[in-house]
C-alpha cells in the first residue's frame, strides 16, 4: 500500500510465541497489500477497476471492505468516496481496517498489550500507550500526545503528501484543513472519518465536532487548532522520551 507498518507486542509471553504473533501480523498485512494495493497490477482492487473481476466474485475481504466503504459514503454525506480520484481506491479505509483486523487477531491469539502503527494510523490495546501526533509543519515535532488503553487514532492531512485528498463534490483537491486526527474505538472508521473531514475542508469542522463516539483534533491551513473537550491528551511536558 506504499507505506510502512510496525508493531510492538508487550505481553509477557515466551519469545517463540511473540515471534509467531509478529509473523502472523506481517503475513496478514502482506495479504492485505496483495489484495488491495493500487500499486500492484494483480491486486483485487485493480482487477475490479479494470473490469476483470466483479466484486461479488472477489474475496470475502473485498466484499467486506466495499460494503463498509458504501456505508461510510452514506454516513459522511458522500465525502468519503472511494471513486473521488476517478478510479476505485479504498485506501482511505483499508489501511485502518487492516490494522484493526490485525489487532483483533492478536487479541484472539492471546495478545492484549500491543501497539500497531500502519503508516501513522495507530491501534493500541493494553498499555496505557502514548500516541504522538505529528506536528503539521514540523516533521520532527509533536503536535500532541494521545493516551489510551484500547484506542484507535488516525490522521489525514496535507502536510506530508500535499493536497492529495479530493473533494468529491468539486473534483478538486480539498483545502482548508491541514491536519485532522480522529480517535475512537475503531481504526477503520477513524481513518475514513479523518479522510472525509479533510475532503470537506473548513465546513468539515462542524461535521467532525458532531461525531458520536469519536474525538478529534484539527489544525487549519491558517494555523488555528480545535479539539474535542474529551480528547484523551497527555500534556507534552508529561510525555517521557527515552
Amino acid at each position: 500500500m506504499g507505506t510502512m507498518v510496525a508493531i510492538d507486542i508487550a505481553d509477557p509471553l515466551p519469545s517463540a510465541t511473540l515471534e509467531a504473533l509478529a509473523d502472523d501480523f506481517f503475513a496478514w498485512m502482506h495479504e492485505v497489500d496483495e489484495r488491495f494495493s493500487t500499486y500492484r497490477d494483480d491486486s483485487e482492487v485493480n482487477r475490479v477497476e479494470r473490469g476483470e473481476l466483479r466484486p461479488a466474485d472477489g474475496s470475502p475481504y473485498l466484499r467486506e471492505v466495499l460494503d463498509a466503504c458504501a456505508q461510510l459514503w452514506h454516513d459522511t454525506d458522500a465525502f468519503f468516496d472511494v471513486y473521488a480520484t476517478g478510479r476505485l481506491d479504498p485506501s482511505g479505509y483499508v489501511k485502518g481496517w487492516a490494522a484493526e483486523v490485525a489487532s483483533a487477531r492478536l487479541v484472539a491469539a492471546g495478545s492484549t498489550n500491543h501497539f500497531i502503527n500502519a503508516g501513522g494510523d495507530v491501534r493500541v490495546r493494553g498499555g496505557p500507550w502514548p500516541i504522538p501526533v505529528r506536528h503539521p509543519w514540523d516533521p520532527d515535532g509533536t503536535l500532541l500526545v494521545l493516551n489510551g488503553t484500547d484506542l484507535a487514532a488516525a490522521t489525514s492531512g496535507t502536510y506530508a503528501r500535499g493536497f492529495h485528498v479530493i473533494n468529491p463534490r468539486t473534483g478538486h483537491p480539498a483545502r482548508g484543513l491541514r491536519s485532522v486526527t480522529v480517535a475512537g474505538p475503531d481504526l477503520a472508521v477513524a481513518d475514513a472519518y479523518a479522510t472525509a473531514g479533510v475532503a470537506m475542508g473548513m465546513p468539515g469542522l462542524r461535521w467532525l465536532a458532531g461525531l458520536r463516539g469519536y474525538q478529534v483534533a484539527v489544525v487549519t491551513e491558517d494555523g488555528e487548532g480545535f479539539c474535542s473537550p474529551d480528547l484523551p491528551v497527555v500534556p507534552i511536558e508529561d510525555f517521557a522520551v527515552g
